[in-house]
């Protein structure tokens, strides 16, 4: 299984579009490769260089059905999403799972991680990199 994105190049700086210095909006990702046994997927964006405790996730999907494999750019936000400071890597991770979460919407990130426990088919990931232009 790959994930790929139209935006993202793997170890690559993220466009400024992407960024709380540009638009700040979510890229666009899709998948191929998923086992045939796949029942749904996740999709995370996490930032393990975020001063805090194990990181930061930006943003979460989960329960997405096994028939999508593209997630469009610009989703409508949730959440506000958190600044970074210095050269951060963002990881988007895939799950292909052989069941579905079942959580209810607004899941935190432990919750959703927890619920990952034995539901693993396979997983992938596209890591891309960020820094403030002014280094704060």
């Amino acid at each position: 299984m790959r994930l790929l994105s139209s935006a993202i190049q793997e170890g690559e700086p993220s466009p400024q579009r992407f960024t709380c210095e540009g638009e700040n909006v979510s890229p666009e990702f899709y998948w191929e490769g998923a086992p045939k046994e796949t029942k749904s997927f996740v999709l995370i964006l996490h930032d393990p260089d975020a001063p805090r405790d194990n990181g930061f996730t930006h943003w979460l999907l989960y329960d997405i059905p096994p028939g999508v494999t593209r997630i469009r750019e610009d989703l409508p936000r949730q959440a506000p999403v958190a600044e970074s400071g210095l050269r951060h890597r963002y990881f988007a991770r895939l799950f292909a799972l052989r069941k579905q979460l079942d959580l209810p919407p607004g899941a935190t990130a432990m919750e959703v991680k927890m619920a990952l426990e034995g539901k693993v088919i396979e997983q992938t990931e596209l890591m891309g990199t960020f820094a403030k232009s002014n280094g704060q």
